[in-house]
């Protein structure tokens, strides 16, 4: 692809490094750009730089925060004693969609992966054993993707606390085992969390 101009190209070249997105795609964009005016444009960089920026994340859920609890942690409204184990922020948001859950959630940061250098340190196992001793926590939903790795993390998080007074339930299997939970549809993802079952149907906890 041949520029007439080092400063479009350049643009074009920190565009098409976000995924998903090609050359072709980021030239488009890039000439949206513009044609918008200069407000516009200045108002679009300010909100990304100010989102890089002062983000933050929730020190009791781990989710992205304006500050340090999160709306859905601040919100009085929610349920307090269920809180939804996910992997990360698009999982929240996919089940947000639903709008058929109203407890509180808990970023994992990752899923266990051996292979790939991802221990139970790397994640944020210890944090939730904290909520649940401490916060009152009765319900624990395991929302990962119905993978091996989240199948492995599911288990050793239930292993973490099962001498706590707390029930462990899984979403219903309605999302394909080896699928990832984000790319769940609305509906089946809303199904699953509603006929969400114990966690013993899927792994026994008790065994050495």
């Amino acid at each position: 692809m041949v520029f007439s101009s080092k400063l479009i190209e350049d643009a074009v070249q920190e565009f098409s490094k976000l995924p998903g997105i090609g050359k072709k795609t980021a030239l488009r964009m890039v000439l949206q750009l513009l044609k918008m005016e200069q407000q516009s444009v200045a108002s679009f960089t300010d909100a990304i730089a100010r989102m890089r920026n002062e983000i933050c994340f929730c020190k009791q859920c781990h989710n992205v925060s304006d500050g340090d609890t999160c709306a859905i942690c601040s919100n009085p409204g929610r349920t307090r004693t269920q809180v939804c184990v996910v992997e990360n922020i698009r999982d929240v948001i996919a089940i947000e969609s639903t709008q058929q859950y109203n407890g509180l959630y808990h970023l994992l940061g990752g899923i266990l992966s051996p292979l790939d250098g991802i221990g139970p340190e790397q994640l944020n196992i210890a944090s939730l054993h904290d909520r649940v001793r401490n916060n009152g926590v009765e319900e624990l939903i395991m929302a990962l993707s119905p993978t091996i790795e989240g199948d492995t993390t599911v288990y050793y998080i239930a292993r973490q606390v099962k001498d706590l007074p707390v029930k462990i339930t899984t979403i219903a299997r309605g999302i394909a085992f080896g699928g990832e939970l984000e790319y769940a549809d609305e509906m089946t993802l809303a199904r699953s969390i509603a006929k969400r079952l114990p966690i013993d149907n899927y792994v026994n906890i008790n065994s050495k």
